[in-house]
Order: structure tokens, then C-alpha cells, then sequence
């Protein structure tokens, strides 16, 4: 079972202000992964509460995988993706790549996403989108091979190519 942290990052949402749909729907798309969220917050767009939470889950609470939902735009308040860069060890740029790839094919609007990903130690981190919608069109994008990229990372899985006969 893989260990996974959710952060919603929202200034309303932290308030009581809004519902966090974004979160709901990562804590069950999690579990196609075998994952559980046994890690979850909604904090306000703030760069340092968000590195600071993220640090914690991977440095102390040693979690698989952080998905973060929202603060990945133009308003100067969308702070995420250099909250993620400030606690980063490595980059992982294919997965917003690919997330910003198969969701432009739906909106153009999806190359305003500055979503990044890294890995901190032993653990991936990603930003998603803030849209429920948006969240499980970047999601379907991911599967394929985000289980075998956590694998490699916890020590689990040695090779990614196929084996020649």
C-alpha cells in the first residue's frame, strides 16, 4: 500500500469557505495506485506553510507520494510549484509535461499550468490541477506509470526496459 499525502492549496478552502472537490477526488483516484491518503490538509497559498507541510510529510511522516490540487496559475497568490521547487531534491519534468500534453488536447488553457514535480528522498511529489474536472484528466495521464516510477524510487523496481530475446 502506498503512503499518500493530499494538499489542497486554497485560500477559501482553508477559511471553510469552499468545499474541496479536488481533494475528494484524489483520495479515491488513489486507491488505483493501492494507495491510501493517510495524510490530508487544505492550507492557505502560502508558500511557506506549503513547503513547510510538504518537508514534514517526506522528512517525518516518510510518505510515497504528495499530490498537491490547486495554486498552479497566473494569480499572484498561486505559490505551489515554487513552495514544491524550494524543498526539491530532483526535478521530474515528464509528469507535468505530460499532464500539460493530454490536457491541452481538451483546453487549450492547459499550458497556463505551472505544475511541477519533484522528488524529495524518497518521495514524488506532484502538482494537480485545482479542478476536480482537470484532476481526473491529469490523473488518467499519470497511471500508466506513476506505480512503477514510485517502485524504483522506494528501492522496489531495478529496470524500466523491457527485456530482449
Amino acid at each position: 500500500m502506498l503512503r499518500v499525502g493530499i494538499i489542497t492549496a486554497s485560500d477559501k478552502g482553508s477559511q471553510g469557505q469552499r468545499v474541496d472537490l479536488s481533494g475528494a477526488v484524489l483520495k479515491d483516484l488513489v486507491k488505483e495506485i493501492d494507495g491510501e491518503a493517510v495524510l490530508y490538509t487544505i492550507v492557505p497559498d502560502d508558500q511557506e506553510i506549503l513547503a513547510q507541510t510538504m518537508k514534514k510529510w517526506v522528512d517525518v511522516d516518510g510518505l510515497d507520494l504528495i499530490l498537491t490540487t490547486g495554486g498552479t496559475g497566473f494569480s499572484p497568490r498561486d505559490v505551489t510549484p515554487e513552495a514544491t521547487l524550494s524543498i526539491a531534491d530532483r526535478m521530474v519534468p515528464g509528469i507535468a509535461e505530460v499532464m500539460r500534453y493530454e490536457s491541452y488536447k481538451i483546453t487549450p488553457k492547459a499550458m497556463l499550468s505551472r505544475a511541477v514535480a519533484v522528488l524529495r528522498k524518497k518521495t514524488l511529489i506532484i502538482n494537480m490541477p485545482g479542478s476536480p474536472k482537470a484532476v481526473k484528466e491529469c490523473w488518467v495521464a499519470l497511471v500508466p506509470a506513476l506505480p512503477h516510477g514510485i517502485q524504483i524510487l522506494k528501492g522496489e523496481a531495478s529496470e524500466c526496459a523491457t527485456p530482449s530475446h
